[in-house]
Order: structure tokens, then sequence, then C-alpha cells
């Protein structure tokens, strides 16, 4: 999701505060330090997750509200999103599907693979070639491989992509997932 829900509209702020060549108070950073360290670990499974992350980092709910939107308009948070653990949802069938193309065509390609119902993640990388030439990679996530294959047969047709080279990897195992990680340590 790349913005926040309303509940951050409303125009909270801190109180200014001044310190030498812009560096914020030792608490202030500390406070920061903890609230990032809190968020790494996930937003916890409660009512209203927001008031938990404030409690656990020793900030006010607004305080809380009001860095995170900050973060996200100086960029420092991308995107929030779920990890979503495909097999125990009975998706076992998972490929990332990776693609050659014309450095021309990527944009609009990835605008409309990212599109499409089937595709859950949607990315570029540089290529390594001879031995990986691919710049576009996509997830595609399903109960069966036959139905996955089917997909992806579909998604070739519809945007033309009979004669753009690509691979299909299915997965054989779940690895670990989580966030980024930035601060160390513990967030209590």
């Amino acid at each position: 999701m790349n913005h926040f829900p309303a509940a951050l509209a409303g125009g909270l702020s801190l109180a200014p505060v001044s310190s030498p060549a812009g560096a914020l108070p030792v608490d202030r950073r500390d406070a920061e330090n903890r609230l990032r360290a809190c968020l790494e670990q996930g937003l916890p499974l409660v009512p209203d997750p927001w008031t938990e992350v404030a409690r656990q980092c020793g900030l006010g709910r607004d305080e809380v509200m009001e860095r995170v939107r900050r973060w996200q308009e100086d960029g420092m948070i991308k995107r929030l999103g779920l990890v979503v653990r495909h097999r125990r949802l009975g998706l076992t069938a998972n490929a990332m599907v990776v693609w050659e193309l014309p450095e021309s065509d990527i944009d609009v390609i990835a605008r409309g693979l990212a599109a499409e119902p089937a595709v859950t993640l949607c990315y570029r990388r540089v290529p390594r070639p001879p031995r990986w030439p691919y710049n576009l990679f996509c997830m595609i996530h399903g109960a069966r491989r036959e139905a996955v294959l089917e997909q992806l047969g579909t998604i070739i047709r519809r945007h033309g992509l009979e004669s753009i080279p690509h691979s299909v990897l299915f997965s054989h195992h779940a690895y670990r997932q989580c966030g980024g990680r930035y601060s160390q340590g513990d967030p209590s």
C-alpha cells in the first residue's frame, strides 16, 4: 500500500525542536530508533496496531502516526504491506516468471503485467548476461502448476509477449520472509 489510511489525515504534527545543525536531540533520536525497530518486527495483529506500537516504543499514538507519515513523505518508507505465507493458504505452485525485455519496452510491459490480477509481484532487476539476461521478474501464485501455466499463457497472449524470451521458475522451498531490517538490537 503506498499511502496510509485516512487516520493520518488531520494535520498531526510534532512540536518544533531546535537543535544544532538540524540534528535530533538524543531522546528524540532514541525514540525514532525504537519506532524503526518496532516497525521492522511488523505490526501486531490487534484491533489498533498503531496504539500498541506506540506503547511498545514509549511514544504517543499521534507521534507515531506523524513520524511514519513523515518517513513516507521523505521516502524512507516506500510502502507498507503484508507478508503472506502462500503455502499455508494452499498456494504451493508459486512461479517466478523472468523476462528478457528490450529496455525501450520494459516500463510499458511492466505496468501491464503488474496490473494483471494473477501477478502478485512485478519488479525490475539488472540483467547479468550472458548467464542471466532477465530484467523483469513477476510472481504468479496458484494451487496447481497447470493453473499457473494457464494464467501465464493468457497473460502472454493478452500482452503480445509470445516472442519475448522468458523462463518460468517454480519454487520448491518456502524461505522465511520478512521486511527490511535497518535497526540494531531488540526494540524493547
